[in-house]
């Protein structure tokens, strides 16, 4: 017999209105998110708009009132903690969408958490580079835009999160994979590739948005022939790595677009690619219609200890030595703190922000002055920092109200070994392995720096080094997770504690604020849940 189902119209209502309410996103263009800072009731774009700064001025939530801050709702992916969740939510008017580990994407109601869809991408029975994570979606119009694990590039309905189109970006088989959270940026969707340990050659794409035809094709690693292939020994600039894994930041006054790529490949032996292996990691300023390169600075030559340079980089307008400069600004994973000129690419200064042992400082152009003796060894080569860098990709914030940078900083140590490894398609290639003393005094901190001059102003100190960024607020506030679960607010002027709440599992992502219905909110992911966070009635 076949049964028939009746749903009654009040139960259908509810979805109905969040729908019709969600078709308001179809009015986030290119121009809206240029201006993203000036809708603090959204979170727009990965980092919350182009600079990169992590910032909201939104300052309901504060210091003297921020200990009433209470847990609002909680949403529950289902996919497993172990799998490290590290979106981050982009809110528009009403509407949150998260991505999940294993190729999961989610519409949400942000005033109550409830779901509204689900997309789920099935993955190749292989094991896939780089972990099952997903940083974010990228929004633009109608249309939400997700890189997979297996190297696709998928873009989704908003009101259904249905396909609308799909596209392979390379062969995921090989080692590509995609985790990072494409950048809108005009008409283009931009986005990077990982693989950098697999001995793969890296690229930044630009596609459509409407039809997923790929427009422009960035090699991290030039060709035989094309300027800088000479600092690749032979042809290992065919396994190069140098990923572009990371979200990059995009300046609309000089239109110029700032990525920063990983480690060349394999990671830890470098007698096989010898010579400076540009463009690994670095910071490429690039034109985001043609993709072509309009500068280039390298934060690390011939790497041979796994010091990506894929942080986000911050864009900051500020006075240095006595007039306005565009600064483009990164802590890095070689423990070196960098200010750059963004429109040139001019080196202007460095200093350490973490414990360095490989170099005894950063010479006049920019390039690091290296200790003999420091590359990795048969018998193991302690050296500091360890192999997840004094900056990772944890996000930094900057607070314009008290003009600090705040970063994570990882302090831990690593013995670095070499060894001959051969390239197998598909699969890990480090050239050797590190490995991190389980009875080694390590700890993470958050830094509070003069952009300017690397000058630390003031420290906040965590029991193990974390992977989690920091957001900065008007309120005076600083918000940063842990290892330990907890989710901290500190004073932005002076890093003291003033609220911390355990989420129940490690948080590896960076926060965000709006406003909703009059109030602020904080956001953040942690083992398989999301947290949103207001102040108690």
């Amino acid at each position: 017999m076949k049964r028939t189902w009746f749903v009654p119209v009040a139960c259908l209502l509810p979805m109905f209105l969040a729908f019709s309410g969600l078709s308001r996103a179809g009015d986030v263009t290119s121009q809206r998110l240029v201006r993203a800072l000036e809708e603090p009731q959204n979170w727009l774009t990965y980092r919350g708009d182009y600079s990169g700064r992590n910032y909201r001025p939104l300052k309901q939530i504060h210091k003297g009132n921020v200990a009433d801050l209470r847990v609002d709702w909680v949403f529950q992916t289902g996919v497993g903690a172990a799998a490290k969740f590290q979106t981050v939510p982009l809110v528009v008017d009403g509407m949150m969408y998260i991505t999940a580990p294993y190729n999961n994407g989610y519409a949400l109601d942000a005033r109550t958490g409830r779901r509204l869809w689900r997309y789920q991408r099935s993955l190749p029975d292989q094991s896939l580079c780089c972990g099952p994570i997903n940083r974010g979606f990228a929004l633009l119009r109608d249309k939400l835009f997700m890189a997979t694990l297996d190297s696709h590039l998928v873009a989704l309905d908003t009101k259904t999160g249905n396909v609308l189109w799909d596209i392979e970006r390379a062969d995921y088989k090989i080692g590509y994979s995609s985790t990072g959270a494409p950048l809108i940026v005009k008409d283009k969707v931009i986005i990077g590739t990982g693989g950098g340990e697999y001995g793969v050659r890296c690229f930044l794409d630009a596609y459509d948005p409407d039809t997923g035809k790929r427009l422009w094709r960035f090699w991290t690693i030039p060709a035989a022939g094309e300027p800088g292939s000479e600092t690749w020994l032979g042809d290992s600039w065919k396994t190069g790595g140098a990923p572009t894994w990371m979200t990059g930041t995009y300046d609309p006054e000089l239109d110029l677009l700032y990525w920063c790529t990983g480690n060349p490949a394999p990671d830890l032996n470098g007698e096989t690619r010898l010579g400076d292996n540009l463009y690994s990691a670095s910071v490429v300023a690039l034109d985001p219609d043609t993709g072509k390169m309009k500068w280039y600075f390298q934060f690390t030559p011939h790497d041979v200890h796994d010091w990506d340079a894929n942080e986000v980089p911050v864009l900051l307008d500020l006075e240095m030595d006595g007039k306005p400069r565009k600064l483009l600004v990164q802590s890095n994973r070689n423990g070196f703190y960098y200010v750059l000129d963004r429109e040139t690419g001019e080196f202007l200064h460095a200093n350490a922000v973490a414990r360095v042992t490989w170099a005894s400082g950063i010479d006049a152009k920019g390039r690091p002055m290296v200790l003999p003796d420091t590359a990795p060894t048969p018998e193991g080569n302690r050296q500091c920092p360890g192999m997840g860098g004094g900056s990772n990709w944890m996000a930094p914030s900057y607070n314009p109200d008290a003009g600090l940078l705040y970063v994570v900083v990882r302090e831990e140590c690593t013995d670095y070994f070499s060894s001959e490894q051969e390239l197998e398609p598909g699969h890990f290639w480090l050239g050797s392995f590190p490995r991190v003393k389980p009875d080694e005094d390590t700890w993470g901190v958050v830094k509070a720096l003069v952009p300017t001059t690397g000058e630390v102003k003031w420290e906040f100190k965590f029991h193990t080094p974390t992977w989690a960024g920091t957001l900065s607020t008007a309120g005076g506030l600083v918000f940063v997770g842990d290892m330990e679960g907890y989710l901290t607010a500190l004073d932005a002027h002076t890093g003291k504690s003033l609220w911390r709440f355990q989420t129940g599992s490690p948080i590896t992502t960076h926060p965000i604020t709006y406003m909703l219905d009059g109030r602020q909110i904080v956001s953040v992911a942690a083992g398989s849940n999301l947290f949103t966070f207001s102040l108690a009635p």
